[in-house]
């Protein structure tokens, strides 16, 4: 049965990787909420999130740990940012590559740091998909994302 919910994806990336990611996503997780609406990032701000609403971040980490460029501008604002609406659930699907350990996965991490210190609820842990170990990354994340979503639904917060 499908929840009367939206999930919003919010993607960054810089090989299209984590869109392709966020649109197996969209596809294999249709039947759990009423509506996914998968963003690329660009332009976006923090004012996009919303009261009572499930948020899950998907992007890559670029350059020496950075977020991809597409995302810049949307991390930034979130380091400026005053405290988000309550009750605002999200996850964070994290890529990177473990032949980088010193910055594996910090794309992703820096979301998770910056949304956890505006009050936003995170639902699970990180899902860190390595692109060293992982061919397949659209079907970890999809398989992820079903039990995270499960778990995000059940989790109301007030």
């Amino acid at each position: 049965m499908k929840n009367p919910v939206t999930l919003h994806i919010l993607v960054g990336t810089t090989t299209n990787t984590a869109e392709y990611v966020a649109q197996a996503i969209e596809m294999e997780s249709a039947d759990q909420v009423d509506r996914i609406e998968v963003r690329l990032m660009d332009g976006l701000d923090a004012s996009l999130f919303e009261e009572d609403a499930i948020y899950l971040i998907c992007t890559a980490t670029y350059g020496t740990g950075d977020v991809p460029d597409n995302a810049r501008g949307l991390y930034e604002s979130l380091l400026q940012a005053q405290p988000l609406p309550g009750g605002i659930r999200y996850g964070v699907i994290a890529l990177g590559d473990s032949v980088y350990p010193q910055t594996f996965c910090n794309g992703g991490q820096r979301f998770d740091t910056a949304l956890r210190a505006l009050g936003a609820t995170r639902v699970g842990e990180l899902l860190c998909l390595d692109a060293s170990e992982d061919p397949d990354p659209e079907t970890s994340a999809t398989r992820w994302c079903r039990a995270w979503l499960a778990q995000a639904l059940a989790q109301e917060i007030h």
